[in-house]
């Protein structure tokens, strides 16, 4: 299947970067789905279940083989609830004062369609952030920076400084996991900058 084309399912930039750094070819088309968590849901379930709704819901616009299709969600996760976008400030507002002097996870879900079928992996950053005051976090929300991220952050951005310790993949808390996508890729003879040529 080498030549296969790629499609992600994303709209994110942070996204669209990381996949560049592989050098991979690809085109975009973002999935619109009911982004909803069921009730009962754990984060876990939820993330990958997202992930595998928006390859499906892409994949129906594009022929398998002909074509493969990369999706990823990002959830943070604190006291087993998974944190989304801010709504708005307030809301913004309580998601960083519950992150604040704490640890908390950022799951990410990646899901590859392709003839073989669906294969997927998840994979668990731990971030603790430093105590923020009520200032830092108004002079944060003050900027565009916080809007379209789970979790109200980015960690590429002015909220690395918030970042005390991180155990895990930083490429994951971004939003995109480097190591494991580039892996579902390979294995799926999709070309990247580290594997143009697969061995058979």
């Amino acid at each position: 299947m080498p030549d296969t084309r790629l499609i992600l399912a994303s709209a994110s930039p942070r996204r669209r970067e990381l996949l560049d750094q592989l050098e991979v070819s690809y085109t975009c088309c973002p999935a619109h789905i009911d982004e909803s968590q069921r009730v009962g849901e754990v984060p876990s379930d939820y993330v990958q279940r997202m992930a595998r709704e928006k390859a499906r819901a892409v994949a129906t616009h594009y022929p398998i083989p002909a074509y493969a299709v990369l999706a990823a969600d990002t959830v943070v996760v604190i006291d087993g609830m998974a944190l989304g976008k801010p709504q708005d400030r307030v809301d913004a507002l309580a998601i960083l004062a519950r992150l604040s002097g704490r640890r908390h996870s950022v799951l990410t879900a990646v899901c590859l369609c392709t003839a073989a079928g669906m294969q997927s992996a998840l994979v668990e950053t731990e971030v603790e952030f430093i105590t923020l005051n009520d200032e830092i976090c108004a002079a944060y929300l003050d900027t565009a920076e916080p809007w379209d991220k789970a979790g109200a952050y980015a960690i590429q951005g002015l909220a690395g400084a918030f970042v005390h310790s991180i155990k895990g993949s930083y490429t994951n808390v971004v939003g995109l996991p480097l190591c494991e996508t580039w892996q579902l890729l390979s294995a799926n003879n999709i070309a990247t900058a580290l594997n143009k040529v697969v061995p058979s």
